[in-house]
């Protein structure tokens, strides 16, 4: 008799602390996005999103690889792994309040690194590496690459990664501000943790309302901004959070937020 090994997911969850890690887990392709994965990140995505017990997600990959993007083999047939309107696998056109910090080891490339750029801040091992090689397989790096990339590392070497498919080494993006923390390898799941850790010690609510004000505003001169960011910071004075942040300070003690 045939003996049949358990097949695993596409991808993981573990809570921990107030924190969903989100597993990319298809390591024989290098968590390659196929349909079946895209819409189980959706799902995961949906679950931080609804769950007010969690307050930051990681997304990092397994197998000693983040993401090499979108499955070529699975293209024919699936297309674009997109979810609904919030792109691929479900994160790069995306409405979010919470903040989502990515992981990343080894490989980040084309919708890897898009889905890596969709994310609000960066920990990467420092022989990990980025690149968008769209071009060099006669795509567009469609989901985010061609957008975010040149507001996030100066405008020429951007370009140099795009129009190239040149890769750029993790201590390189450190450099220029993309990776908020170079760590060993097989530590940037590690150091994402205890980053979403010290964002957990503040305000849900607070953080949440900074995220929707750097997202409205971004791009706008001052004047704009301001009437942008108005509605939606005027209220948090008058909320319990604030109310509670203030007497802390005052106590000198830790403060017990609310979801």
């Amino acid at each position: 008799m045939m003996s049949t090994q358990p097949t695993q997911p596409v991808v993981l969850t573990e809570r921990r602390d107030g924190v969903l890690v989100i597993t990319l887990n298809r390591p024989r392709v290098r968590n390659a996005i196929n349909q079946a994965l895209a819409d189980a990140v959706d799902t995961a995505l949906t679950a931080l999103e609804d769950d007010p017990h969690l307050e930051v997600g990681v997304l990092t990959g397994s197998g000693g690889h983040f993401c090499s993007g979108m499955d070529l083999k699975a293209f024919p047939d699936e297309g674009v792994p997109r979810v609904a309107d919030r792109g691929l696998a479900g994160l790069t056109r995306a409405r979010r309040s919470k903040p989502l910090i990515a992981a990343v080891e080894g490989a980040a490339v084309a919708g890897g690194f898009e889905l890596v750029l969709a994310c609000d801040l960066v920990t990467a091992a420092d022989t990990a590496f980025f690149a968008l090689p769209e071009v060099a397989r006669g795509l567009i790096a469609s989901e985010g690459g061609a957008i975010r990339l040149p507001g996030r590392i100066p405008h020429h070497l951007a370009m140099e990664m795009l129009l190239t498919a040149s890769p750029l080494p993790a201590a390189d993006a450190a450099r220029h501000g993309l990776v908020n923390q170079l760590t060993g390898e097989g530590k940037a799941l590690d150091a994402a943790i205890a980053l979403a850790g010290r964002i957990s010690a503040n305000s849900p609510h607070a953080v949440r309302i900074t995220r929707q004000v750097v997202a409205a505003t971004r791009g706008l001169d001052d004047h704009a901004a301001f009437t942008a960011q108005d509605p939606y910071t005027a209220p948090v004075f008058d909320t319990n959070s604030a109310a509670e942040g203030a007497l802390a300070f005052c106590e000198k003690r830790p403060p017990a937020w609310t979801p």
